[in-house]
């Protein structure tokens, strides 16, 4: 087993790697706004996961995908080429949900900014129900400043 370290540089070199030869080696026209997000590679140095994004509609995404898997041996081989390991690691393309699950926060929290907003409109003019300490007892008039009581003696 290679330690930790080691395969987070490796992962960090084909992440680059990958990327370059999308951008050079690849011309497959279904390749759309593609973009290497992060790589990962099992401590044996064995498997590599690629995450990736893409711009534009289901069908971009999908024919993306489709042109990724096509490209895979080609991509392997520069990978092979471009790093310093016995064994090439194989590569598996995921695509990346960090960009729908942030736009999906953003949303919420939009949402709740707006429920925020509507609240404090509506506690803007109320005024409280019974005075401002609703606990409050008719003998307690006496206190003095300090809040404890003051008891004649």
């Amino acid at each position: 087993m290679a330690d930790p370290a080691r395969a987070a540089k490796m992962a960090d070199r084909i992440k680059v790697v990958v990327a370059q030869a999308l951008e050079r080696r690849v011309k497959d026209p279904r390749l759309g706004f593609v973009t290497i997000t992060d790589a990962r590679v099992t401590n044996d140095l064995q498997h590599a996961t690629v995450y990736y994004t893409v711009f534009g509609t289901d069908e971009e995404q999908d024919g993306t995908r489709k042109a990724l898997e096509s490209a895979k041996g080609v991509l392997r081989a520069e990978v092979g080429r471009n790093i310093t390991a016995r064994l090439t690691p194989t590569l598996e393309f995921v695509p990346d949900e960090i960009p729908v699950n942030a736009s999906h926060l953003e949303e919420l929290l939009r949402t709740a900014k707006a429920r925020d907003a509507e609240v404090a409109a509506i506690a803007e003019g109320a005024a409280f129900a019974g005075g401002e300490d609703p606990y409050r007892k008719p003998g307690d008039e006496d206190e003095d400043e300090s809040g404890s009581e003051s008891r004649p003696e």
